[in-house]
């Protein structure tokens, strides 16, 4: 199996804002916990290079990538850092060119349908819908999907727990992806018990959510 086809296995990635790489074991741990085995380190903090390194060298077994890349100087660091997969919110040639020919997964966002067909142009076929609730929810991307047969998302940006069960009965969704297992204030206050809580709620509703939907 592959990285995106385990990524869409799973069925939903939390995405972390790491300000304190001392926080990475603990993290790496609570998630694992709640039997959730991957996790999206955003680089958009000076932590987020070390703690990528931390949690692969403490759990190589999970599944780290990297999120809000936005250049290729930002994927080399990644990489070279362990990530096993980029994430990027929006489109740029060369960031997704360069991912194909280090053989690096990518999951570049989009928000129109001629991005996707960019995208599919370079051959990729999960792409990360963003900033989803924002750009019309459900009804856009179900108006959008029905024109780009064999495209699957991840939507992102205002997915929680109480709608992420909504978006993943939908068949052209890969795995839905969202902050609130391991959101800012629960890193601060050190609440990792509670991140363990949310992630095994959060694969509960996978599993709930596609059964529902007849993909189980």
């Amino acid at each position: 199996m592959n990285i995106l086809e385990r990524l869409g296995e799973l069925g939903v990635v939390p995405v972390v804002k790491m300000e304190d790489s001392g926080q990475a074991a603990d993290l790496a741990e609570s998630l694992l916990k709640g039997g959730l085995p991957c996790v999206e380190i955003t680089f958009r903090t000076q932590a987020a290079e070390e703690s990528i390194r931390k949690i692969v060298a403490i759990q190589p077994d999970m599944l780290v990538g990297a999120g809000t890349v936005l250049s290729v100087p930002q994927a080399t660091r990644a990489v070279e850092a362990g990530a096993r997969f980029i994430v990027s919110p929006g489109f740029d040639d060369m960031l997704v060119g360069w991912c194909l020919a280090q053989g690096v997964p990518v999951v570049p966002g989009i928000a129109t349908p001629t991005e996707a067909l960019m995208a599919m142009d370079r051959g990729l076929d999960v792409l990360k819908f963003f900033p989803a609730e924002a750009l019309g929810g459900i009804p856009m991307l179900e108006a959008m999907s029905a024109a780009l047969p064999g495209v699957k998302f991840i939507p992102t940006g205002g997915i929680n727990a109480v709608n992420m069960g909504t978006w993943l009965k939908l068949p052209f969704i890969h795995a839905v992806a969202g902050s609130w297992m391991v959101a800012p204030k629960l890193l601060s206050e050190g609440a990792f018990g509670m991140v363990s809580r949310l992630a095994a709620e959060a694969m509960v509703n996978v599993k709930e959510a596609r059964q529902a939907g007849g993909q189980l």
